[in-house]
């Protein structure tokens, strides 16, 4: 019965998402942020290692990014490893930090997407740092979609870095800080964010069922749209991506109200 129902899959899905496509309407996303989260509690399901289901779910971003590029989005926002993760025993953290950045060479390998590293890379080790910003450096140049890889990443970090570039530059300046008191705005900030430049995300998906934003992308996803879906990240399929994206464009935004 399974392999009955797998063989039904393979046949149906690919003409249901053709159709969800053609009818897909008009007012995409231009930014969507994706947060992969599951790929330990799918290694564990199928009985494997936590490195092998953070393989998995490396070989499930260029899928995505292909879908998104189907659709036309601009920039797309993946959140590979928080701040918080950086916590995690050596023998997780080290073998995760090698599959990212084996996983970011490999998109940069392609010149199909121009890579942007945001987070904290200075509490990477340096070897991974310098892996994340040579395939920025690579791709600066491509014409593709931007695509955030978020690493180290923390909404308070992000917020708190902001204010200390913000701080250093008016100090440079001699500005005092009274007068910076009756200066600075929501806009001097946002020109310090990691994703400064770029528009705010439209829409923020979150694999494995949880329901919460966890500190991603606090500031910029103050009038984002929010999608949860069940799937694990590496079970995450392009139907479902396609979901997401209708689900999307049906509502009626408003913006924060």
């Amino acid at each position: 019965m399974a392999d009955w129902k797998r063989g039904a899959r393979r046949v149906l899905y690919p003409a249901y998402e053709a159709r969800m496509l053609r009818r897909m309407p008009d007012n995409l996303p231009k930014h969507v942020g994706v947060m992969l989260d599951g790929n330990r509690r799918w290694a564990r399901a199928v009985g494997r290692d936590t490195a092998h289901g953070h393989r998995a779910g490396a070989a499930n971003i260029e899928p995505l990014l292909r879908w998104c590029d189907e659709v036309g989005i601009e920039v797309v926002t993946l959140w590979l490893l928080s701040t918080d993760n950086l916590n995690r025993p050596a023998s997780e953290l080290e073998p995760l930090l090698e599959i990212i950045a084996d996983a970011v060479d490999s998109l940069a390998d392609q010149r199909r997407w121009r890579l942007h590293p945001v987070g904290a890379l200075d509490l990477l080790p340096e070897a991974t740092a310098k892996r994340l910003k040579a395939a920025a450096e690579a791709t600066a140049e491509v014409e593709g979609s931007i695509v955030n890889v978020a690493v180290a990443y923390g909404g308070r970090r992000e917020i708190a870095d902001a204010v200390r570039s913000l701080l250093a530059e008016h100090a440079e300046r001699g500005t005092s800080m009274e007068e910076l008191a009756r200066q600075v705005d929501i806009g001097h900030i946002e020109e310090h964010l990691y994703t400064k430049g770029q528009p705010d995300p439209d829409l923020v998906i979150r694999t494995s069922g949880e329901q919460r934003l966890g500190g991603f992308l606090l500031w910029q996803s103050a009038k984002s749209e929010f999608y949860f879906c069940e799937a694990y990240w590496p079970d995450f399929r392009r139907v479902d991506f396609l979901r997401a994206i209708r689900a999307y464009a049906l509502r009626e935004r408003r913006h924060g109200a």
